[in-house]
């Protein structure tokens, strides 16, 4: 699957790493554009996660429109192919109301959905999956990730080794079709007259990054993050797999069933926080669509707005 070229190149992408400062940027820039915002966040399609996925909030929806959040329950499932489908549904509504897409967030698979198109891979083999995690869990998330990297280093760089699930994916495919999981994505690059050309990745300084992810987790925890984990593990069904392992919940869910004390949990928080930007720094630095756009400490809102619209003017 794959978006039309007449939408995609009607599209306009804002990402850059959690606590960078894209969500007042991203009201500014949808006003100017007259464009409805589409988020690309893949946590805040759940319902009643809100506080740790720094959820849009009803002040910001009136003042621009959103979409593609609270779409599912924490127990349902949601992949990256759904995504795909709803967001180009969205996506010519909103050009049939005459404004413009927006796509604004920090996951990085679904922005390559959007842009290569959605690669299902071979079916499943069940057996080599359980196989792969049966490793994973005698040897550890790092030996499981090592295997990968012999295989498909690209794959691999773009894979934290804690993520089994997708790590055992990618050796999966590589295992049932000879080729690798990012040979087979590259297939799906467009052509330069295909390409959008408004793909743009705030680049903000490291040190004044980590500062402002530390005082984002203070902030959700002050407004209650801990309560809203703990209703959501109260709801009649559990939450899924992947919901439970999203910033912000896996660690509370941890520290609520007594695997560390809530300091320790908090620390990790950050430390996972501060690890997940880093890791979305390498995502998107190798989506050669994506256009750097430098942020400083001291750069306001319309600042950046001001840089993203001269870079536009000088392409």
């Amino acid at each position: 699957m794959q978006f039309s070229s007449e939408i995609l190149k009607r599209c306009w992408f804002l990402s850059g790493p959690t606590a960078c400062g894209k969500t007042e940027l991203s009201l500014l820039l949808a006003e100017h554009l007259n464009a409805e915002i589409l988020a690309m966040d893949s946590m805040s399609l759940y319902r009643g996660m809100d506080i740790g996925t720094a959820k849009a909030s009803p002040a910001e929806r009136k003042r621009v429109p959103h979409h593609l959040i609270d779409l599912i329950d924490p127990h349902e499932k949601f992949s990256v192919a759904d995504y795909f489908t709803a967001a180009e549904e969205c996506c010519r509504q909103i050009i049939d109301r005459g404004r413009t897409p927006l796509f604004v967030g920090g996951t990085g698979l679904y922005l390559r959905a959007i842009l290569r198109g959605v690669f299902n891979g071979p079916s499943a083999d069940w057996e080599y999956r359980r196989e792969m995690e049966a490793f994973a869990e005698t040897e550890g998330n790092e030996a499981l990730h090592r295997r990968l990297v012999a295989v498909d280093p690209v794959s691999a760089e773009k894979l934290h080794p804690n993520d089994v699930r997708r790590v055992a994916r990618a050796l999966e495919v590589y295992h049932v079709s000879g080729i690798p999981l990012s040979a087979q994505h590259d297939e799906g690059i467009l052509n330069p007259e295909e390409c959008p050309a408004n793909v743009y990745w705030l680049l903000p300084d490291r040190e004044w990054l980590y500062e402002r992810i530390n005082q984002r987790v203070d902030q959700m925890l002050a407004e209650s993050l801990l309560e809203e984990v703990k209703q959501l593990l109260t709801a009649t069904k559990p939450m899924s797999r992947t919901a439970r392992q999203a910033l912000g919940y896996k660690e509370l869910i941890d520290y609520l069933e007594g695997k560390y004390s809530y300091e320790r949990a908090v620390e990790l928080l950050k430390q996972q926080t501060r690890r997940f930007a880093k890791r979305q720094h390498t995502f998107f630095r190798n989506i050669k669509e994506c256009r750097e756009i430098d942020v400083h400490p001291e750069d306001q809102p319309a600042d950046l707005l001001g840089k993203i619209l001269n870079f536009k003017q000088g392409s």
